[in-house]
């Protein structure tokens, strides 16, 4: 699969909850040169991430559209660059460390990539994106305490807090206030991402040792 001119303005990508389970994303992700975060299903399961991973990290050939804009028969060398994304589900929250270890141990067991990304928002949230602050913080918190099965934070993030409907007259928008999930403000996002900054810094100079 030819690289897009596109794919160079994008470092990382992720497949939602209820499209993890979809083979053309398990397709597409496999030829994607860049790390892909699959969701744990809304239920809570990570079963159909675990497959979506493993799927991803092997070859396919399936009908695609070529650089020149035409139809035809695309060829992918696999992605070894899959991980899980904890986003919580029915039952709750999964971002604690009982429910991170649990991850890790499903994901050693097929071979897969143990460490994860927590979703700071949807059902770890739930649902409210003032509580986002709440799991970074017990995140932080887990790697200050020794944990390296977390790779990073995904956080619904905008300029101005919550959300607004889409207004007819499009100039009585909000300037940097999201129009589908409601969001943290920048200033909340730069105090959460310090703090997680702070909680890595000895790792990293650990490792730079």
């Amino acid at each position: 699969m030819k690289k897009l001119a596109t794919s160079l303005l994008a470092a990382a990508a992720a497949v939602a909850a209820r499209t993890t389970e979809s083979q053309t994303h398990r397709e597409m992700a496999s030829g994607l040169s860049m790390p892909i975060g699959f969701k744990n299903n809304t239920d809570g399961s990570l079963l159909a991430a675990m497959n979506a991973m493993l799927s991803a990290s092997r070859p396919h050939h399936f009908l695609g559209i070529n650089h020149h804009g035409l139809a035809s028969i695309v060829a992918t060398t696999g992605n070894p660059d899959g991980h899980l994304v904890l986003r919580g589900g029915k039952n709750g929250p999964n971002y604690d460390s009982t429910h991170v270890e649990q991850a890790t141990q499903e994901l050693s067991k097929l071979d897969l990539n143990p460490r994860m990304m927590v979703d700071c928002s949807h059902a770890n949230a739930n649902k409210d994106h003032r509580k986002q602050v709440t799991v970074l913080d017990n995140v932080a918190e887990q790697i200050e305490a020794g944990s390296r099965h977390i790779l990073g934070v995904m956080i619904e993030s905008h300029l101005v807090e919550g959300k607004q409907p889409i207004a007819e007259d499009l100039k009585q928008l909000t300037y940097g206030q999201s129009i589908t999930d409601a969001c943290v403000n920048f200033e909340t996002t730069t105090v959460m991402l310090r703090k997680l900054a702070k909680a890595i810094a000895p790792s990293l100079h650990a490792s730079a040792t």
